[in-house]
């Protein structure tokens, strides 16, 4: 346990040098521009049917109406349409991330793994255990099972305290799943990267909580978008810059852990004998060790 969590500080403060790399900067915009590219596409085929389904929603609550007439009568008129285009910025919002990292995972992360490799592993062997098909379909059913829980946990986000935990929780999750997967792809074999998610779980685990929060934070800055409403155009792409880096910090995060600790998992004695007796946990085969 130890170990892991020293290899996972040492891995951390290598990702954060990395991210001043020239490489890792002009790969953090090419998701910038897919996802504004996306934002603009849904705001100008479907922004005006949605707040104006939400506010119907919101104007057939009763006391909600009275509220909104009151605020008209003195001199606060379209409230409920204010209201309206925030709950629908903050809906989409979390599903625009979850698509980013699938983007992220098809395309910047195996490109930022294999920097890492280039600089730190060049002798490290590839051993082919994950292909790209397999890659795709690992990430593609891991969003799925977030998206689903994104949508069953959406009334617990009316609780400031759950929706503080239970979101991040969810991106966390899916961020452990699908990059510490890509990580090992090329370079590990199946029986390794089982093994090292069995072995490492506790440690991958908190890295993607750590990148769970670090992927919302960004939200203040939409948030904002909506109060400072002068400054939204700006704001908007900023956060999806941050996004884009906070993914590309975390695809760094998780190369440079994985291959560590594959290096060092290679250099034990006898491992080539222990290792077809992979040490799964009840169920730990179907739902975390791919």
């Amino acid at each position: 346990m130890l170990a892991g969590m020293n290899l996972l500080l040492d891995s951390f403060w290598r990702a954060l040098a990395y991210c001043v790399h020239k490489r890792v900067i002009a790969w953090s915009l090419f998701p910038l521009l897919l996802m504004t590219l996306m934002v603009w596409g849904l705001g100008y085929f479907f922004w005006a049917d949605a707040v104006q389904k939400v506010q119907a929603l919101l104007d057939g609550v009763g006391w909600l109406h009275r509220l909104w007439v009151w605020m008209q009568e003195h001199g606060v008129g379209y409230a409920s349409e204010v209201v309206a285009s925030m709950l629908v910025v903050l809906g989409t919002g979390p599903i625009i991330v979850v698509i980013s990292l699938l983007l992220v995972a098809m395309f910047m992360t195996p490109a930022l793994t294999e920097l890492v490799a280039q600089k730190r592993f060049p002798v490290l062997e590839k051993k082919q255990g994950g292909s790209t098909l397999a890659s795709i379909g690992w990430s593609a059913g891991s969003t799925g099972i977030a998206l689903i829980a994104l949508v069953v946990t959406l009334p617990l986000w009316v609780i400031p305290p759950l929706m503080l935990l239970v979101t991040p929780m969810i991106w966390g999750w899916l961020t452990y799943r699908v990059m510490a997967f890509d990580a090992l792809a090329e370079h590990a074999s199946k029986p390794e990267r089982r093994s090292l998610f069995v072995r490492y779980r506790a440690a991958l685990i908190v890295m993607g909580l750590i990148c769970g929060y670090l992927g919302a934070a960004p939200g203040v800055i939409w948030i904002s978008g909506l109060v400072f409403i002068a400054a939204f155009w700006v704001l908007i792409p900023i956060a999806i810059w941050i996004y884009a880096i906070v993914f590309a910090f975390s695809s760094l995060w998780f190369a440079h852990f994985c291959l560590a600790a594959l290096e060092q998992m290679r250099k034990e004695p006898n491992r080539g004998a222990q290792e077809p007796q992979v040490p799964f946990a009840p169920g730990a085969q179907a739902s975390s060790a791919p």
